[in-house]
């Protein structure tokens, strides 16, 4: 299946490896390659910058979605051409899970987690059916697998459910495994749980 947008979500710091940065570079570059249109939080800082810059430097279309409170000056991106404007967190995320065909995970703190979840409850909801490919560059996400996994041997994360969230170690295997994504929920859950 074809993607035309991916919603990225990670930090608005550097982080301590110049890895971090390194890689939401190529895979800005990447997304322009693809003509992906990449959504991310509108930052002029830390790996949300590194990556749509190095998108738009390829040519490629970025997207910013940021809260209102958030000062023009120091975290909001004035380069950015198509800046959009909404009125919370809770908001900005319903945009990139509305707006956007997949969704990317690379190194990030709080806000990255909270973006994370919140779109892998909704999949587990059956409130979407796209891909989440999580980017574990230099092992950055190990203790976040160990925790999924800890959910699922006991009994807090069924199997189906389990399989929502993709984990690789590399830019290009983010691309193959949306080419070959196959969405695991069960629909016999599913109708259990909703008014259908």
């Amino acid at each position: 299946m074809k993607y035309e947008s991916i919603a990225l979500f990670c930090g608005s710091s550097e982080g301590k490896e110049p890895i971090y940065v390194q890689t939401a570079q190529e895979f800005g570059r990447v997304c322009a390659q693809k003509g992906i249109t990449l959504y991310y939080g509108g930052a002029a800082l830390g790996l949300m910058k590194a990556a749509a810059d190095a998108s738009r430097e390829a040519g490629g279309r970025v997207v910013g979605i940021t809260p209102h409170f958030f000062s023009n000056q120091s975290v909001v991106d004035q380069t950015v051409q198509d800046m959009r404007v909404v009125k919370s967190m809770s908001e900005r995320k319903q945009e990139f899970e509305k707006l956007a065909d997949a969704f990317v995970i690379l190194p990030g703190g709080y806000g990255t987690l909270d973006e994370l979840f919140e779109v892998l409850t909704d999949a587990q909801l059956g409130l979407h059916h796209k891909p989440i490919v999580v980017l574990n560059i230099g092992g950055y996400y190990n203790h976040l697998i160990q925790l999924l996994n800890h959910f699922n041997q006991e009994g807090f994360l069924r199997d189906f459910h389990h399989q929502l969230v993709t984990f690789v170690d590399h830019v290009d295997e983010i691309f193959t495994q949306l080419e070959q994504y196959q969405n695991s929920n069960d629909p016999h859950w599913l109708k259990k749980i909703k008014n259908e």
